[in-house]
């Protein structure tokens, strides 16, 4: 059983019994209000139905449920929120989204978490998960759109995993799925919707 689904089982007893987190109210509305800010949706809406974590197809690789994390956040366990693997593993897939009953965008509140890990140095828990959208974004801000193949590279680098998919890589090469040249015809659009956010937040 994890800390926070014993935390859930023991949240009205007192003494000896109650495990022992590092409970944090005021830090709790500190977070979900700083969630709230950067990805619009509130999690003080979710009342722990579980129907996320039921229908999400990754929850059996990460170390807490979507619906646990949505309760650390609330109950201000903020290191064990930026420090999961949770925030990392999911997929965006939005199930969990059109299964809330309360309408709490998770998918949203997880790319905020990811955010405030990296800008508050936490070190990610799936490091070649961060990578990987380090160097993708890096790809779509130089290049209009994802060049795929210099992707791939600049993560083999930093992983120095030089070996593993490379069947798949060469399958995908061999069916024209990987461009040698990046296409640069996207980089004018992509200039304009940085300038379009750049004057909106000013």
């Amino acid at each position: 059983m994890s800390e926070v689904e014993t935390l859930a089982k023991n949240e009205t007893r007192t003494g000896p019994s109650r495990p022992a987190l590092d409970i944090n109210p005021p830090e709790g509305a500190r977070l979900a209000a700083a969630v709230k800010l950067a990805a619009n949706t509130d999690v003080n809406a979710c009342f722990q139905c579980r129907k996320c974590t039921s229908g999400c197809p990754v929850a059996y690789a990460m170390d807490y449920t979507p619906a646990q994390i949505m309760h650390a956040i609330r109950l201000g366990l903020k290191d064990l929120v930026l420090s999961s693997s949770t925030i990392w593993l999911c997929a965006a897939c939005e199930t969990c989204v059109a299964r809330c009953p309360q309408g709490v965008d998770i998918v949203k509140a997880m790319d905020a978490l990811r955010g405030m890990c990296l800008s508050e140095g936490y070190k990610p828990k799936e490091p070649e998960v961060a990578a990987f959208y380090k160097y993708s974004l890096n790809s779509i801000q130089v290049f209009g759109r994802l060049y795929e193949l210099g992707v791939m590279g600049r993560l083999k680098l930093a992983t120095r995993e030089f070996r593993k998919d490379w069947r798949l890589g060469l399958g995908l090469f061999k069916r024209g799925k990987l461009k040698v040249i990046p296409d640069f015809g996207s980089v004018g659009e992509m200039r304009r919707m940085e300038f379009r956010v750049v004057r909106r937040k000013v």
